[in-house]
């Protein structure tokens, strides 16, 4: 429909900015050279419109598109290609066990592994560019969207998940904790599943209801994130590398209501 916005999302780069929209997706980077390079292509899109199922598969089609951009685009530096940030993966995997095999409640134990398991991403935001192009990224979508220079924060980032997902995954621990013990181990990864499967419901609710005093507190830990660590003010040359993928994602996605 002309002068519909069609619905964004994104992901920081090492070099750049990579947004996907309902049916495609765009990548831009910054090469070593100072070059800005684009490469866009169609997403596959999975038709999960149940709830408890269209989070988990939206998080799906958009991991799809990283090896494609990749591809498409070599010179794409994704965040977890790094040493340092694989080595605190290992590690964050390797503590997150010990707290699970504490005497502390199942709850207690997955909130102090979801703390954790945020380290690794934490390490990544702060070194290099990538703070700085995340804040790119929520920019650029932001200005599209509000028709005016948005902030480097953004209402539906991921970030805003840390909240929901802690607290599901506490409350699928504790159920899991009560499973007889040989169905433990099948009950608890059932529960983890579920956790990531409420949490992007929690958080579509959020956004839809954004003034709502539940949905404020439980957005709380993704805005301080947002504020304090995982975004920078970015400079007018990441901005521009995010706009050149915003431009090449919503030239296909006008091509595809072109022809529907």
């Amino acid at each position: 429909m002309p002068g519909q916005k069609v619905r964004l999302g994104g992901m920081a780069l090492e070099n750049g900015v990579l947004v996907h929209g309902p049916t495609a997706w765009a990548c831009a980077v910054r090469t070593e050279s100072g070059e800005v390079k684009v490469a866009s292509g169609r997403k596959r899109v999975f038709s999960a419109k149940r709830p408890l199922m269209r989070g988990p598969a939206a998080l799906v089609e958009s991991l799809l598109v990283l090896p494609h951009a990749k591809r498409r685009l070599p010179e794409v530096r994704f965040a977890f290609q790094r040493r340092q940030v694989i080595a605190s993966i290992a590690l964050a995997a390797g503590l997150a066990r010990v707290v699970r095999k504490t005497r502390l409640t199942p709850a207690l134990q997955e909130l102090a592994a979801g703390g954790i398991a945020l380290a690794p991403a934490l390490i990544a935001l702060r070194q290099g560019e990538l703070a700085g192009y995340h804040g790119a990224e929520h920019v650029s979508i932001g200005t599209y969207e509000h028709g005016k220079r948005a902030p480097k924060e953004h209402e539906r980032c991921g970030s805003h998940l840390v909240g929901p997902l802690l607290l599901a995954s506490a409350a699928g621990a504790t159920l899991a904790g009560h499973a007889p013990e040989r169905l433990r181990r099948p009950a608890t990864i059932a529960a983890g599943l579920g956790a990531l499967a409420a949490a992007t419901e929690i958080f579509g609710w959020m956004v839809r209801h954004p003034d709502h005093p539940v949905a404020k507190a439980l957005g709380r830990p993704g805005q301080e994130l947002q504020e304090r660590i995982a975004t920078t003010e970015p400079t007018h040359a990441q901005v521009e590398v995010a706009e050149a993928a915003l431009n090449a994602c919503l030239e296909l996605e006008r091509l595809a209501a072109s022809t529907t």
